[in-house]
Protein backbone atom coordinates (compact mmCIF):
# COMPACT_ATOMS: atom_id res chain seq x y z
CA UNK A 1 0.00 0.00 0.00
CA UNK A 2 1.28 3.48 -0.74
CA UNK A 3 0.03 6.98 0.08
CA UNK A 4 -0.80 9.66 -2.48
CA UNK A 5 -1.42 12.95 -0.74
CA UNK A 6 -4.26 12.26 1.69
CA UNK A 7 -5.54 9.27 -0.31
CA UNK A 8 -4.40 5.72 0.19
CA UNK A 9 -4.08 3.52 -2.88
CA UNK A 10 -3.70 -0.23 -2.73
CA UNK A 11 -1.31 -1.87 -5.16
CA UNK A 12 -2.90 -5.27 -4.50
CA UNK A 13 -6.51 -4.18 -5.04
CA UNK A 14 -8.57 -7.10 -6.27
CA UNK A 15 -5.82 -9.65 -5.60
CA UNK A 16 -5.54 -12.46 -3.10
CA UNK A 17 -2.44 -13.57 -1.23
CA UNK A 18 -1.19 -17.13 -1.69
CA UNK A 19 1.43 -18.86 0.45
CA UNK A 20 3.85 -21.32 -1.11
CA UNK A 21 6.83 -23.27 0.20
CA UNK A 22 9.95 -23.48 -1.92
CA UNK A 23 13.55 -24.31 -1.17
CA UNK A 24 15.96 -21.59 0.01
CA UNK A 25 18.07 -22.13 -3.11
CA UNK A 26 15.05 -21.54 -5.34
CA UNK A 27 14.20 -18.40 -3.38
CA UNK A 28 17.76 -17.13 -3.85
CA UNK A 29 17.61 -17.73 -7.60
CA UNK A 30 14.12 -16.23 -7.83
CA UNK A 31 15.35 -13.04 -6.09
CA UNK A 32 18.11 -12.70 -8.67
CA UNK A 33 15.72 -13.34 -11.56
CA UNK A 34 13.15 -10.90 -10.18
CA UNK A 35 15.82 -8.22 -9.73
CA UNK A 36 16.95 -8.68 -13.33
CA UNK A 37 13.36 -8.14 -14.44
CA UNK A 38 12.83 -5.17 -12.10
CA UNK A 39 10.07 -6.90 -10.16
CA UNK A 40 9.53 -8.85 -6.96
CA UNK A 41 9.34 -12.60 -6.47
CA UNK A 42 5.62 -12.13 -5.91
CA UNK A 43 5.30 -10.21 -9.18
CA UNK A 44 7.37 -12.81 -11.00
CA UNK A 45 5.20 -15.66 -9.72
CA UNK A 46 1.94 -13.80 -10.34
CA UNK A 47 2.94 -13.11 -13.94
CA UNK A 48 3.90 -16.73 -14.54
CA UNK A 49 0.71 -18.13 -12.99
CA UNK A 50 -1.40 -15.70 -15.04
CA UNK A 51 0.45 -16.81 -18.18
CA UNK A 52 -0.16 -20.48 -17.37
CA UNK A 53 -3.86 -19.91 -16.66
CA UNK A 54 -4.23 -17.91 -19.89
CA UNK A 55 -2.55 -20.66 -21.90
CA UNK A 56 -4.82 -23.28 -20.35
CA UNK A 57 -7.93 -21.22 -21.13
CA UNK A 58 -6.77 -20.73 -24.73
CA UNK A 59 -6.19 -24.50 -25.05
CA UNK A 60 -9.69 -25.24 -23.74
CA UNK A 61 -11.26 -22.74 -26.18
CA UNK A 62 -9.32 -24.30 -29.08
CA UNK A 63 -10.32 -27.79 -28.02
CA UNK A 64 -14.02 -26.84 -27.83
CA UNK A 65 -13.80 -25.19 -31.25
CA UNK A 66 -12.10 -28.22 -32.81
CA UNK A 67 -14.62 -30.63 -31.29
CA UNK A 68 -17.50 -28.49 -32.56
CA UNK A 69 -16.03 -28.59 -36.07
CA UNK A 70 -15.63 -32.37 -35.89
CA UNK A 71 -19.19 -32.74 -34.63
CA UNK A 72 -20.46 -30.57 -37.49
CA UNK A 73 -18.47 -32.51 -40.05
CA UNK A 74 -16.95 -31.38 -43.30
CA UNK A 75 -18.53 -31.38 -46.72
CA UNK A 76 -15.81 -32.48 -49.12
CA UNK A 77 -17.85 -31.94 -52.26
CA UNK A 78 -18.65 -35.57 -53.06
CA UNK A 79 -22.11 -36.96 -53.73
CA UNK A 80 -23.20 -40.41 -52.54
CA UNK A 81 -25.10 -42.09 -55.39
CA UNK A 82 -25.33 -45.61 -53.96
CA UNK A 83 -27.47 -46.75 -51.06
CA UNK A 84 -25.94 -48.22 -47.93
CA UNK A 85 -27.12 -51.70 -48.92
CA UNK A 86 -25.53 -51.37 -52.37
CA UNK A 87 -22.24 -50.37 -50.82
CA UNK A 88 -22.27 -53.35 -48.46
CA UNK A 89 -23.32 -56.09 -50.93
CA UNK A 90 -21.07 -59.11 -50.87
Amino acid sequence: MYVLGNQMARTNAGKQNVTISISPETVRKARILAARRSTSISGLLAEEVERLVGAEEAWERSERSALALLEQGFHLGGVITASRDELHER
